[in-house]
């Protein structure tokens, strides 16, 4: 038995990269069209039995016409999660992490000068809800068993 796979291996390695010579497939013979057969596929489109509008009334059919059997498999996805919902501390600290730069790059484009304490508490608004979040924020991750793979 060894020494059966001991000679597969060797042919394939002896093999290894060469391309197998093969003969071209025949071509296949289809019988030539006539006109007459053409005529008559393109014909009167209302002799079909039982259609009275023939193939127009197939190209008119939409997803949503109810005469039609498509919409009886549609897959109708479960209803979305609810929205995520925080505190209003953290609510407040987005805000300021937003909103501050917000503010000060519309009185920057308007030309609007902000008086000094208003620089000052958007400045600090930013600072500070920047620095609360991330004191907040969990040190373990959210599921113990994710390494991060997405099926």
């Amino acid at each position: 038995m060894a020494k059966d796979d001991d000679d597969a291996w060797r042919a394939i390695v002896d093999n290894y990269g060469d391309r197998p010579e093969l003969d071209d497939p025949p071509a296949p013979v289809l019988p030539e069209p006539s006109w007459a057969d053409l005529d008559d596929d393109l014909g009167d489109r209302g002799d079909h039995p039982g259609d009275e509008l023939g193939s127009a009334a197939f190209d008119a059919r939409t997803w949503d016409d109810p005469d039609s059997d498509w919409d009886t498999d549609r897959f109708v996805p479960p209803p979305p999660p609810p929205l995520p919902t925080t505190t209003p501390d953290r609510q407040a600290a987005w805000a300021g992490v937003f909103g501050a730069p917000a503010i000060v790059l519309v009185c920057l484009i308007a030309q609007v000068d902000l008086p000094a304490i208003l620089a000052y508490a958007l400045i600090a608004a930013f600072v500070g809800g920047f620095v609360y979040l991330v004191v907040t924020m969990t040190r373990e991750p959210r599921d113990p068993d994710d390494d991060g793979a997405v099926l």
